[in-house]
């Protein structure tokens, strides 16, 4: 989870206009600004790009076929809240930079577009998307370990499983828990607790997948972790890993268990969904401590 400013500061972009030769023009000046380019022929082909690939920032033309940029924007302000847009009108337009701006832009390019103010609008909307990342990476990280903490597990979660309804993938929730802690605690101190609590996140960040699962500080001597688009197999291979690397420090008497659910669509309410996926990770990590520790259960799979 942990990423600097400096990484923040390569943008993945999609550039959306029905003029090809328009599309080419932004793609090369936002390839020439060092960010990750893909372009779109209009607000349908953006969309289907959008449900399959996250994007940062999209530069949208207002005039176009099919759903046009002011549909787009408002999808977008709808769907992909941490999306920033960029429009490209015309001098010949309904629309002023006040209307645009009220759909859920952030910013406004007129045409024909000039290129260093393209660029300077650019480099303004990366560096408030910086300043946001930064205050939120502040308010939702557990300060010792560096993982999300609990309350961004409580806030992203809903946000996942709709994702994983919508796109037809399964989501799992690992419960992970450190045995005998306060053995180790009350051994060797808690300064030397805070260095164990800290080789754990980092085992888990290296165990899941950048950009595609998470990691969280569940509390206390708890974790959490989400991992998307797995079979119950992928699922348990995960906490494997996890504690085959843990076990590898031999940080005695210390060892991991790991409760494992699947979110069910009952249909249910999503928070009826939730909370059955919690209870049902948290009975598993009961059953893994209960038959003593340094073990994988997921329940419809047994232990491991």
């Amino acid at each position: 989870m942990n990423m600097d400013m400096e990484n923040r500061a390569q943008q993945t972009v999609l550039s959306v206009d029905d003029d090809g030769e328009l599309r080419e023009l932004l793609h090369e000046l936002i390839c020439q600004m060092g960010h990750d380019s893909v372009t779109a022929a209009d607000g349908v082909d953006a969309l289907e790009k959008m449900e399959e690939n996250q994007f940062d920032i999209v530069i949208t033309d207002i005039n176009m076929p099919r759903l046009n940029g002011v549909g787009l924007i408002k999808r977008i302000a709808s769907d992909f809240t941490d999306t920033d847009v960029i429009a490209i009108t015309g001098f010949q337009t309904e629309y002023n930079y006040t209307d645009i701006i009220a759909l859920g832009a952030s910013d406004f390019i007129s045409k024909p577009i000039n290129i260093d103010e393209f660029e300077a609008k650019i480099k303004r909307v990366v560096r408030e998307r910086n300043m946001r990342f930064e205050l939120r990476r502040l308010s939702t990280c557990d300060a010792l370990t560096g993982l999300y903490n609990r309350r961004h597990l409580d806030e992203n979660l809903p946000n996942e499983a709709i994702r994983a309804s919508r796109q037809r993938y399964d989501l799992y929730l690992l419960l992970i828990d450190i045995d005998n802690f306060k053995v180790y605690n009350d051994k060797y101190g808690h300064q030397q607790g805070d260095r164990l609590l800290q080789e754990l996140a980092q085992i888990i960040t290296r165990s899941i997948r950048e950009n595609v699962d998470s990691g969280y500080r569940y509390g206390g001597d708890e974790f959490a972790a989400t991992i998307l688009h797995a079979n119950p197999q992928q699922a348990l291979m995960v906490a494997e890993r996890l504690r085959a690397e843990y076990n590898a420090k031999n940080l005695v008497p210390t060892s991991l268990s790991i409760g494992i659910a699947k979110l069910k669509n009952s249909h249910r309410t999503l928070e009826e969904d939730l909370d059955g996926l919690i209870r049902e990770a948290d009975q598993a990590l009961y059953l893994a401590k209960n038959n003593g520790g340094d073990q994988n259960v997921m329940l419809e799979l047994g232990s491991s």
